[in-house]
């Protein structure tokens, strides 16, 4: 199985000089902080590296985690571990859209290998690339957690479930032409209730 080129650290030249909280993530972050008691700051790691991953375009340089280990005053190496053992963070650019198929067992079951394929050939990537425009990048990941409604894909923040081809294709199509599109099962049943 390939790694993902997301989970590489970031070459300097595109690493930015500095990061700081914007104003309304401060005061989320400052909210976040609240919610865990101040022996355990570490506790807030990351949902802090969440927003700065968010502000930062879906991925987090290294200025944003040594930033968020200054912020709750932990060791930088606390904040760095969390980093690169999550998969939900990415430490180098993604695509406007970066797609992480899920490859867990369910998935594959149910045809997580062709929605790799459909990416791969619909936008000449490589896993772990970006294209040239800057809009899609491809990822795999282990687990999603809605393996009964698999096969899922995660783009961005939101789960798109109950795939095939044809509807992740159109699904695709409608993000690039910045159509909106429906979050959750692509078929027509509701939640995880059984397919009709």
């Amino acid at each position: 199985m390939s790694t993902s080129k997301f989970k590489i650290i970031a070459e300097e030249t595109i690493q930015p000089l500095a990061f700081n909280f914007n104003s309304e993530n401060l005061a989320r972050a400052k909210k976040i902080i609240k919610m865990y008691p101040s022996n355990f700051k570490e506790s807030s790691i990351m949902p802090l590296l969440s927003i700065a991953q968010s502000q930062n375009h879906g991925w987090l340089p290294k200025k944003a985690i040594e930033y968020v280990s200054n912020f709750i005053e932990v060791p930088e190496i606390k904040v760095l571990e969390i980093a690169t053992f999550y998969s939900m963070y990415n430490l180098s650019p993604v695509g406007k859209f970066h797609i992480e198929v899920c490859t867990t067992t369910p998935c594959m079951l149910r045809g997580s290998d062709s929605m790799i394929d459909l990416c791969k050939k619909k936008f000449g990537l490589k896993i772990g690339e970006i294209t040239e425009d800057g809009l899609f990048s491809l990822g795999r990941v282990e687990c999603l957690g809605a393996c009964v409604n698999a096969p899922v894909v995660k783009i961005n923040e939101n789960y798109y479930e109950d795939l095939d081809s044809e509807s992740l294709n159109k699904l695709l199509d409608s993000l690039k032409m910045n159509k909106k599109v429906k979050v959750g099962p692509q078929s027509k049943r509701k939640g995880s209730e059984p397919v009709k």
